[in-house]
């Protein structure tokens, strides 16, 4: 085919054609992802709030995949990301490089299969059974109507697609229509094999030059080893400041007393009643077991729980044996018995692979070198607890080192890459070497060994800046004469402070709380002492509330974690920005105690590693909301003194955008004040 032409060009034809400006950190982006994609080098890049990363690396990306007939997956981790790239981005864009690049570039986009509606399940009897605490007439009735719409919807969609079904349903509605990939059937043993909404998607992707998926799925496919995404030898990670705690989402798992009951109820009719008697058992042994543990993180194996753990991995790989040769043999004729036999199956393998992977997580003697976290949480269900152990992964450093850095070149993007000022703090923890000569601690980048014949991974990092003035839009202030946040909620004293921010702001204040508590205390106490409307996340649907919040510039929205990442609204409607304390995280979080202690272990400083690092990301993000678009003018207030009072302060400050700085409370409420005047004078 003739030569293409080169990606600046490609680039400026795609800005002039979507008529968008040249913007220098765009132009810097596109051209550093092309050198990786062309050298094999791992690129990590920093971009900020209006940069256009989307168009800087997918332009590279379409512009490799037409020439070399490989696949580019690109993996977001909002499904907001994912839709404005395949509902805009790469439509527009498509067109607008179809004669620069000789034909139209194709994309597609990729799920996990129980994102999709399995026609195999609905035209079947056999719905999942609800849980015992769904015995409740409204909760059924509830229930009934989702599944009912669910069956409806079946003969309207297209694609099947979860995220498509507008309004949503319950994931327990979801789950009496979907499989997951241990209860598929699979395409040629399903009578709806030809029809597949999941197969469909997945063919679909193999004919594309772009895939988009989402980190939970680029996951799946590295932990599993079982290829779900189509060949590939570029992956562009986009959102990558929550690759590692997505990747370590999917490679949770735990072992309940319920689960293991569920699983001998889907065997009851498919085995001897003597292995499913064995499973029951193992389940009421397994209650009284935790019934007698406090809960908390296991760093060894509590008295007693050995054998209880090993009845249950017996009894479920015998129900597996038995269930198994049966399921081949009956899946020509009787599908629906298949289907059944499946989910049992997984069922069973599922409880197998959690008692298996806590007993052999502590045939290590040294809690430091468990490769898995395991802990024993309570929760209040209906006035009963429910007691579940949990295993997580210490690290996924090695598992992304050798399943995706060893595999495909791979670049890294996001607003908030950076922390402390470096990209070694993020870089460690996907399992790349440090760039600066500081020694990091091991504990975070621990595992297999990359498939290479190279000890340690090239990579490169780049931070192509913002087209913010950060100095002149914004200002940090810290409200240095607060006291310390303490246990006992919000003090009288930044409950006066936000008060007095708002009154200055005239409302449009997002504020950002550390606990839904506070913030649901904060809503309640204000909206009696301001004229101007609070809603508070719980309300509505987030979705609704920061709609509601966009439209009247009077009106402030309260809320916590979901909202540090998921607004995003430009102009006058958000002015201030306030977050009443250091994002830390919990001091009883099994997993992040875990691995700063093993920091710890080894010499080097938990704290800054992974609380630190995790509240920087946090305050990055959260501080990101104030300013989206050039015209933006606002405050970032911080109530917590020990921003600039701790030794730590600094180090958190440097993972921030260069705003003008303060502490002085009169300089902040003039500014707020001046910006509403010239605010009320545009109108």
């Amino acid at each position: 085919m003739p030569e293409l032409p080169p990606v600046p060009k490609l680039l400026a034809t795609a800005v002039q054609a979507l008529g968008g400006k040249e913007r220098t950190g765009q132009q810097t982006m596109s051209a550093a992802v092309a050198h990786a994609i062309d050298t094999g080098e791992h690129l990590a890049v920093q971009a900020g709030t209006g940069t256009g990363k989307s168009l800087a690396y997918l332009v590279p990306s379409l512009r490799h995949a037409v020439r070399t007939g490989r696949t580019v997956v690109v993996s977001t981790a909002t499904i907001a990301l994912q839709r404005q790239l395949v509902d805009r981005d790469l439509p527009r864009l498509a067109d607008a490089l179809a004669t620069p690049l000789g034909r139209v570039p194709q994309f597609a986009i990729l799920k996990g299969r129980n994102n999709y509606l399995c026609l195999n399940k609905i035209n079947s009897a056999i719905p999942d059974e609800p849980e015992a605490e769904l015995f409740d007439a409204f909760a059924i009735s509830k229930l009934g109507r989702e599944v009912q719409r669910l069956h409806e919807w079946v003969s309207d969609t297209e694609t099947g697609d979860r995220d498509e079904l507008a309004p949503g349903v319950s994931d327990r509605a979801w789950r009496q229509v979907s499989v997951s990939s241990r209860e598929c059937l699979g395409k040629s043993r399903c009578p709806f094999g030809q029809d597949c909404f999941a197969e469909k998607a997945r063919a679909e992707s193999g004919q594309a030059d772009v895939v988009v998926t989402n980190h939970a799925l680029l996951a799946i496919d590295a932990i599993s080893g079982i290829q779900v995404l189509p060949e590939h030898d570029v992956v562009v990670i986009d959102e990558a400041h929550e690759l590692v705690d997505r990747v370590t989402g999917v490679a949770t798992a735990e072992l309940s007393t319920p689960a293991i009951s569920a699983a001998a109820k889907r065997c009851s009719k498919l085995i001897d009643e003597q292995e499913v008697d064995r499973l029951e058992s193992a389940a009421e042994a397994w209650h009284n077991l935790l019934d007698e543990l406090n809960p908390g993180r296991w760093d060894r194996m509590p008295d007693g729980a050995a054998p209880v753990l090993a009845l249950i991995r017996d009894a479920a790989w015998n129900a597996r044996t038995a269930l198994a040769p049966q399921g081949a043999g009956s899946a020509q004729g009787d599908p629906e018995s298949a289907a059944a036999r499946n989910q049992a199956l997984a069922a069973v393998e599922e409880i197998h692979d959690a008692a298996v992977r806590v007993l052999t997580t502590f045939e290590e003697a040294d809690p430091a070198a468990h490769r898995d976290v395991i802990w024993l949480a309570s929760e209040d269900v209906r006035g009963v607890a429910r007691r579940t152990l949990h295993m997580a992964p210490l690290s996924v450093g090695g598992l992304l080192r050798s399943r995706l850095f060893g595999t495909a070149t791979v670049v890294l993007t996001s607003a908030t890459l950076q922390i402390g000022g470096s990209f070694d703090n993020l870089a460690v923890t996907w399992g790349l070497p440090p760039q600066s000569s500081a020694t990091v601690d091991p504990a975070l980048a621990n595992g297999a060994e990359t498939p290479s014949d190279e000890k340690s991974l090239r990579w490169n990092s780049v931070d192509v800046g913002s087209p913010f003035d950060h100095a002149k839009s914004g200002i940090l202030y810290v409200a240095k004469h607060l006291p310390a946040p303490g246990r006992d909620g919000l003090p009288q004293a930044y409950l006066d402070e936000i008060e007095r921010l708002i009154r200055a702001a005239g409302g449009r204040t997002l504020g950002l709380f550390s606990s839904m508590r506070a913030a649901k205390a904060a809503t309640e106490i204000l909206r009696e002492r301001l004229d101007t409307p609070i809603l508070c996340q719980g309300d509505d649907a987030t979705g609704a509330l920061v709609r509601k919040f966009a439209e009247d510039p009077e009106i402030s929205l309260f809320g916590t974690l979901s909202l540090w990442q998921g607004v995003d609204v430009p102009g006058p409607s958000l002015s201030l920005v306030i977050l009443d304390r250091i994002p830390f995280p919990r001091p009883d979080d099994p997993l992040l105690v875990a691995r700063q202690r093993a920091v710890e272990s080894r010499g080097g400083n938990g704290f800054l590693s992974v609380a630190a690092n995790h509240a920087a990301l946090l305050l990055a993000q959260g501080t990101g909301r104030l300013l989206r678009s050039v015209d933006d003018r606002g405050v970032i207030a911080i109530l917590d003194s020990r921003l600039v009072t701790a030794r730590y302060g600094g180090y958190l400050r440097a993972s921030l955008p260069p705003y003008w700085e303060t502490s002085d409370p009169h300089v902040v409420t003039k500014a707020l004040e001046r910006l509403t005047n010239s605010v009320a004078q545009m109108k």
